[in-house]
């Protein structure tokens, strides 16, 4: 099983995973991108804006994700892996190419390698701006609510364009109630 959890940033990613990492100690914990070695210098410096092209941005994430389904996807294929984001995070975000061009690249990145249950915390507009009120962002963040709830849209349709097994949850809920809802999907 290779379980995903997607949502824009403030979605509450972070916080989910921590209880995933208690229910499931048998699982694999990863993320992308930086789940890897050369992972967490192409993160940084994509976080960091050091590529000034979007289209080298976009680069760097796929490299990323290539060397992540190389060395802990195929290598885990028959344990159950939980990341914090996948391609559906990479196709999403490079908004200056069309969307069936970037998936194309992605499903080369990653050998075609998707997962198998896919979570997708959405956020509306009024939660998004009162998260990102309460932090410093980064570059990506920095972009604006318009930029991310953008992001979140292609991210639906990108799961919906690779028909893909998935849940949306109201970021908004409760952990709990989230939590509950994650469990349901995964063991559903």
């Amino acid at each position: 099983m290779y379980v995903v959890i997607e949502g824009v940033d403030t979605a509450g990613k972070s916080t989910q995973l921590d209880i995933l990492k208690k229910n499931h100690t048998e699982a694999i914990f990863t993320k992308e991108p930086g789940g890897t070695e050369i992972g967490l210098k192409l993160r940084e410096m994509a976080l960091n804006g050091e590529a000034k092209s979007k289209t080298a941005e976009m680069f760097l994430f796929l490299a990323d994700r290539a060397e992540h389904i190389e060395q802990i996807i195929k290598p885990n294929e028959k344990k159950m892996i939980i990341s914090d984001r996948s391609a559906i995070s990479g196709i999403s975000y490079a908004k200056d190419l069309p969307l069936e061009v970037v998936t194309s690249l992605n499903l080369i990145a990653t050998q075609n390698t998707l997962p198998s249950h896919v979570i997708l915390l959405e956020l509306s507009k009024e939660e998004l701006t009162k998260r990102l009120g309460n932090k410093s962002n980064d570059s990506i963040e920095s972009r604006g609510i318009d930029y991310l709830l953008d992001i979140q849209e292609r991210m639906k349709k990108t799961i919906e364009m690779l028909n893909l097994n998935h849940i949306y949850i109201d970021a908004s809920l409760s952990i709990e109630q989230i939590a509950e809802k994650i469990e349901g999907f995964i063991n559903g």
